[in-house]
């Protein structure tokens, strides 16, 4: 039977399974893999909503209040920090290992119940989300956040409008803020919460012949590939969606997005810090390594320079960005 309701739709996809087998072998590296979809899935009962089907390392599943959902969601990530620890079911004696890395995508909206799967919009832009979640993170659209209660709202932090793949219009985007983080992850990508600044301040970003100016307040840019990206770096070593810069706490924060890493190096410092779906806080100034380090001769590296809001209003570049 055929029929159009609305709903949340939920995609979750595990990440990190790939080098898992290879450091942990087959029959380890299994038990935690589906260890770790079957606690997500129970997750998803738990919380009064069906699971649709198993994608992979992942799922996809549909709740009937946004609140569910966004709980749903909260429980994978703290309880998968719980797979893979010595003495786990299913592992070897004395195996340890990190937890896998979760992102998750929220969208509502009717959806197309058909012989047992979903159709619709919502279901394209929930799937799609996850192209620019980082490791831990819960991205969901506004009319999910539009639906909870004022306590579950107030720990979403809008992205404004992302441009997703497919899509013609971009679609605003939230970002869910639990109560506590996930080992270094947070620290890593969020660094701790910077005291605001009265004016924002801008970023210059340039390569080759592109020199754009972004506001704290246009943010966040994606930088990839894709037309659809915020910031285009046509290269092959670059993925779609590759990274994406946030304002967030008065700073600036870059995240990988992608499957070959993220690279800075600050002018400073000559160390150059690697990023696997991770992040840091930029400041100053220096280059961002996309698919290659910047240290790498012909390499997609971007410049990047911290910019005082005053400062950029003395002179703009003719390429200056419509946003700021």
């Amino acid at each position: 039977m055929t029929q159009i309701v609305e709903r949340t739709v939920l995609f979750a996809d595990l990440r990190g399974s790939t080098s898992m087998y290879e450091t942990l072998g087959n029959t380890d590296a299994t038990a935690v893999v589906t260890q770790s979809v079957a606690l997500i899935a129970r997750i998803v009962a738990v919380h009064e909503g069906q699971v649709v089907k198993t994608l992979g390392d992942g799922l996809m599943a549909v709740f009937v209040i946004p609140s569910s959902a966004v709980a749903a969601a909260d429980d994978m990530h703290e309880s998968l920090e719980r797979i893979g620890t010595p003495g786990a079911p299913g592992l070897s004696m004395g195996v340890r290992m990190a937890p896998l890395k979760l992102q998750v995508g929220l969208a509502l909206g009717e959806v197309i119940e058909m012989s047992g799967d979903l159709f619709g919009d919502a279901v394209n832009v929930a799937a799609r989300l996850l192209d620019h979640a980082g490791d831990n993170e819960t991205l969901a659209t506004a009319n999910v956040v539009e639906g909870l209660d004022d306590w579950m709202r107030s720990r979403f932090r809008s992205l404004d409008r992302l441009q997703l793949r497919g899509r013609v219009e971009p679609v605003h985007v939230h970002l869910f803020e639990p109560v506590r983080r996930f080992g270094d992850t947070a620290v890593t990508a969020f660094g701790d919460i910077a005291p605001s600044v009265p004016e924002p301040e801008g970023i210059r970003l340039t390569w080759l012949d592109q020199n754009r100016i972004y506001a704290g307040t246009s943010l966040p840019v994606v930088l990839g590939r894709s037309p659809q990206a915020t910031y285009i770096i046509d290269d092959n070593r670059v993925s779609r969606s590759h990274a994406r810069i946030d304002w967030h706490g008065g700073t600036f924060q870059l995240i990988d997005l992608s499957y070959n890493g993220t690279y800075v190096r600050f002018d400073h410092d000559p160390e150059i810090i690697s990023l696997r779906r991770g992040g840091c806080t930029l400041h100053g100034s220096g280059m961002i390594g996309l698919g290659a380090p910047p240290s790498e001769a012909a390499s997609p590296s971007v410049r990047f320079e911290i910019l005082k809001f005053a400062d950029t209003q003395k002179q703009f570049p003719p390429e200056f960005d419509s946003q700021f």
